[in-house]
């Protein structure tokens, strides 16, 4: 697998941890089965496309750069999902979070 696979494997990864998050938003404190179960699914399979992706890239980098996309894509479903908005503090947080996946991915060298 080439660097090109291993990214886009990632954004899979990214795609399925937010997931998780939004169905663990939804099965309240796991009390509701149905969003429960798909909560362990997609976190399952989320390690899954994680561990793939850690065979070519670092896993510093594929972890800083899961967990910042994630932040913002979990952000954006709670702003269009559950109503959920940030203040200009969250903003200016969220901002400095994809500047450092920026950072990391495209200026950081990582052996």
């Amino acid at each position: 697998m080439g660097n090109v696979s291993a990214y886009i494997i990632l954004f899979i990864a990214v795609a399925l941890g937010t997931a998780a998050n939004s169905f663990a938003k939804m099965a309240d404190g796991f009390t509701l089965i149905m969003p429960s179960i798909l909560t362990a699914i997609t976190i399952v399979g989320c390690m899954y496309t994680l561990s793939l992706v850690m065979k070519v890239i670092p896993v510093g980098i594929t972890y800083a750069s899961f967990a910042g996309l994630c932040i913002i894509a979990t952000s954006l479903v709670g702003i269009i999902k559950f109503n959920q908005f940030p203040d200009v503090y969250t903003l200016i947080g969220l901002i400095l979070i994809i500047s450092g996946v920026l950072i990391v991915n495209l200026l950081g060298k990582a052996n």
